[in-house]
């Protein structure tokens, strides 16, 4: 179950709340914080759509609770906002296996490639890429690239297997990282929960690196795909509401658990696994929101240079998300044009 709250918290949340009027701030919370950080927010949700969030806010100041890679993509989304991390600690394991150097020689051995970029990596990285996208729509902007074209896939190796196999692209690269959550949610612990926990429904969220290995084990099969439904975090949140069933095993992050929780009193959610919990995420707490505010620490900036080359990638992942497109702008062209 969530973690209770420590005495005090609704004072510090009162608190927080008058520095957000007083600043014009806007708090935005990833779904894999701390539950109080959630309850203090104004909006919570997955990292896309924490983005469009941040594309569209009249505030003046975001405070990103969530990793460095999501506060960078909300700087370069709203270059004249304050945009501020409270913990310069809260990194990504899987956006940290790749950066831009690496990158650009892993591009002079196959010139001519196309880059895709899951949204879990740098600004640098994303201004050396063709692409970005989320594992909601990575299959249909891989399948948009001529077929002799070769792919240079990064960071994860679960989507990017996933991926593969799904489109059937042979000349496509994969750059092997991961997340280190993801490792507490294997195919023998799901089968585990499934068998303690027979009428559950077996929710996915794949928008972090964490559960993209359970999308990959789905596809080659290690998972009974029967009763499993690969969702984003809205669809995640609406299928208790529209579902007949009572139990619910959830396969990511388990700080997601707070909130469907919250918002389904009546139903009852398993972790896949109870140990899959991001220590880069949880680093932020209440306290450090509230010294965030007060004193406007730490903001968050991306040099011009490597904004403007990295927004057409994120442009195309904000504007694409988890639809089903045709075909993704292509590179060098603006979506919006």
């Amino acid at each position: 179950m969530a973690a209770p709250f420590v005495s005090g918290d609704t004072a510090l949340q009162e608190e927080i709340r008058a520095l957000a009027r007083k600043r014009n701030a806007v708090i935005l919370a990833h779904n894999y914080q701390r539950p109080e950080v959630q309850d203090v927010a104004d909006y919570v949700g997955d990292s896309l759509g924490l983005s469009r969030e941040a594309a569209r806010t009249g505030a003046d100041v975001i405070v990103f609770c969530g990793v460095h890679f999501m506060a960078e993509t909300a700087a370069i989304l709203s270059p004249t906002k304050t945009v501020l991390l409270p913990d310069l600690a809260a990194g990504c394991s899987l956006a940290s296996t790749i950066d831009a150097a690496q990158l650009r020689q892993w591009k002079s051995e196959f010139p001519g490639a196309v880059v895709v970029s899951y949204v879990n990596t740098s600004a640098e990285v994303k201004a050396e890429s063709d692409y970005c996208c989320t594992s909601s729509n990575a299959v249909d902007v891989v399948n948009a690239v001529p077929a002799d074209k070769e792919i240079l896939f990064l960071p994860d190796m679960f989507l990017g297997a996933h991926v593969r196999r799904i489109t059937g692209r042979a000349n496509m690269r994969v750059w092997m990282g991961e997340c280190h959550v993801h490792a507490g949610i294997d195919p023998e612990n799901i089968r585990l929960q499934r068998s303690l926990h027979p009428g559950a429904e077996f929710l996915i969220h794949p928008e972090c690196g964490c559960a993209t290995s359970v999308v990959e084990a789905v596809s080659a099969g290690d998972v009974d795909p029967s009763g499993v439904h690969i969702l984003s975090t809205e669809g995640m949140m609406q299928r208790p509401g529209q579902s007949s069933a009572d139990e619910f095993i959830i396969a990511t992050e388990v700080g997601i658990l707070h909130r469907l929780r919250r918002s389904y009193p009546n139903k009852t959610f398993f972790a896949a696994n109870e140990r899959a919990s991001c220590a880069y995420m949880k680093v932020t707490t209440l306290a450090k929101v509230a010294e965030s505010l007060e004193h406007l620490r730490h903001r968050i900036t991306v040099p011009d240079e490597i904004a403007s080359r990295a927004k057409l990638a994120i442009d195309r992942m904000v504007s694409i998300g988890g639809s089903r497109p045709s075909t993704p702008p292509a590179p060098g062209v603006d979506p919006g044009e």
